[in-house]
């Protein structure tokens, strides 16, 4: 089924349907979004009216944390799918998934096989590296280690990653297991604040781990990690070449 007019509640799978060449057939967005379509409200509190009066033929949603805001539009009658991805393979996945639910299935998987054929030159090139110890920061107050897909991102870039298991959901981490880990390097990537974040804010922490002494505090802009969509790719390429200069292209 071709969808020709798509509301995305997402910022991540408007960012699918733009890597999927779609935003043609977006008619609403959220606020969060990047492209110029008419936005419907927020991620969490879209405006079901508007929803309703951009006459869509297909809403995409994701997140457990829209899981309200799915069934009250399929309630309304709406077509919704929802992607809710946890690991990295699932982010993945999703891509063709989305595909699939926009009318563009054939594109959908060349984007999940290009995503896949990425991840796994960045694995080869950082194969024989010694893999040092990162720590993933998703919200600064309190400190909070970023979960679900991250662990596996940091793996794929070359990198330990102690702070929480792969699938999880982010949650605060105390200086205790912040100081047994000893990360040497600390990636900055709060959401909503893009690369505004200040790595003094980590910096001036009284933790007593190698990545504060040798000031390897890193800022990313948050849609790099935190958004499970080709985005994500682009982040994993990027902290690999942070990790390991010396052999990341």
């Amino acid at each position: 089924m071709v969808s020709n007019r798509v509301v995305s509640l997402a910022p991540s799978v408007t960012e699918i349907c733009r890597a999927l060449d779609a935003t043609d057939r977006l008619v609403g967005v959220t606020h969060h979004c990047r492209p110029d379509v008419p936005a419907v409200g927020g991620w969490l509190n879209p405006d079901f009216d508007v929803v309703e009066a951009r006459d869509p033929d297909l809403v995409l949603t994701t997140d457990a944390l829209q899981a309200d805001v799915r069934d009250d539009l399929r309630d309304r009658g709406h077509r919704v799918v929802h992607v809710e991805p946890e690991t990295l393979p699932e982010v993945v996945e999703s891509f063709a998934t989305v595909g699939r639910a926009i009318g563009k299935p054939t594109a959908g998987r060349a984007l999940a096989r290009r995503a896949r054929s990425r991840i796994e030159r960045v694995r080869r090139q950082v194969a024989d590296e010694r893999r040092p110890v990162v720590y993933c920061e998703e919200w600064s107050d309190p400190p909070t280690a970023a979960g679900n897909w991250v662990p596996d991102a940091v793996r794929a870039a070359g990198g330990e990653y102690p702070f929480v298991p792969s699938g999880e959901r982010s949650h605060r981490v105390d200086s205790d297991a912040i100081e047994d880990a000893e990360p040497e390097h600390v990636f900055l990537h709060v959401c909503g604040r893009g690369e505004r974040s200040d790595p003094e804010t980590v910096l001036c922490r009284d933790w007593d781990v190698p990545a504060l002494e040798t000031r390897a505090v890193h800022v990313l802009d948050d849609s790099l990690l935190n958004q499970p969509s080709p985005r994500l790719i682009d982040g994993i390429e990027t902290m690999a070449r942070t990790l390991h200069p010396d052999v990341v292209e």
